[in-house]
């Protein structure tokens, strides 16, 4: 934000429902993508913007597909990182669909992170804000940055305590347990007990495309890109014919998944460099 905001731009970041500063709804219903997105356009109504350029990552990006697809007027340009469209995991299509959390489960097991979390009351154990500090530690060490998914047993013993990464500092880390501590895990959770209902109601843009000029941005290491058959459909024509506009897919070497903190000068350049184009 600082990098775009010295060259001139004007930047919100806004925490959506269930994190940070805002509410979180108790009933698991009110975390769907329609939601999210009637969220943001509500927030661009009342800062009467009309058109913005939009930035996500990882569930932000997902949620930043599906605002492209439900309302790409509102949307100028989109970068996208992490998370690239996944047809078949966002929306419901074709006689041999199968809803997400079932196609997780065939494919990596009833202990993936994403199966475990559906049972309302499970995952909260585990993700206690009590736990917040070892658990924010663990997530951006360990999970999701270098091909490792969180597994079941995310303890102590298994993940010790080890030195940050150069990007990471012990003041963010403060900074996310104390919003956790604040507001729990709940809410966050309560995205990824959405993911069938998502694809349920985007059904009827099942043969869409994503009409919104494009740049995707992920690193090689990051589990996204790791995915059964993700590499070929990004690479050999897929990604693109489902986002016509998509002008550049940047792959940075080296790269976990939190590819915004790692990479924060190379990736905010990326963005610039593509808006500014605008």
């Amino acid at each position: 934000m600082e990098y775009l905001a010295t060259r001139g731009y004007r930047c919100v970041a806004p925490d959506l429902r269930g994190y940070g500063g805002t509410t979180a709804p108790p009933d698991v219903a009110s975390y769907t993508a329609f939601h999210i997105v009637g969220d943001l356009v509500a927030l661009l109504d009342t800062l009467e913007l009309a058109k913005v350029f939009l930035v996500g990552h990882d569930w932000g990006a997902i949620i930043a597909w599906y605002m492209c697809l439900f309302r790409p007027e509102r949307v100028t340009a989109l970068v996208n990182t992490s998370v690239a469209f996944m047809r078949h995991i966002m929306i419901r299509t074709g006689p041999d669909f199968v809803n997400p959390i079932e196609y997780f489960k065939r494919a990596y097991g009833p202990n993936y992170y994403k199966c475990r979390f559906q049972e309302p009351g499970v995952a909260e154990k585990q993700f206690a804000p009590a736990h917040a500090k070892r658990l924010m530690r663990q997530l951006l060490c360990h999970c999701f940055s270098h091909g490792v998914f969180c597994d079941e047993e995310m303890d102590d013993n298994k993940f010790p305590t080890s030195p940050l990464p150069p990007w990471l500092t012990e003041a963010d880390i403060d900074y996310f347990v104390t919003s956790f501590e604040k507001t729990g895990f709940t809410g966050a959770i309560n995205y990824y007990r959405n993911f069938d209902k998502n694809c349920e109601l985007a059904a009827p843009w099942a043969d869409a495309k994503v009409q919104v000029p494009t740049k995707y941005i992920v690193g090689d290491d990051d589990i996204t890109y790791n995915f059964e058959g993700i590499q070929e459909y990004i690479h050999a024509g897929g990604f693109k014919e489902d986002v016509p506009l998509l002008d550049e897919v940047v792959v940075i070497p080296g790269a976990g998944h939190f590819i915004q903190q790692e990479r924060a000068q190379e990736v905010s350049k990326h963005i610039y460099d593509f808006i500014i184009k605008f």
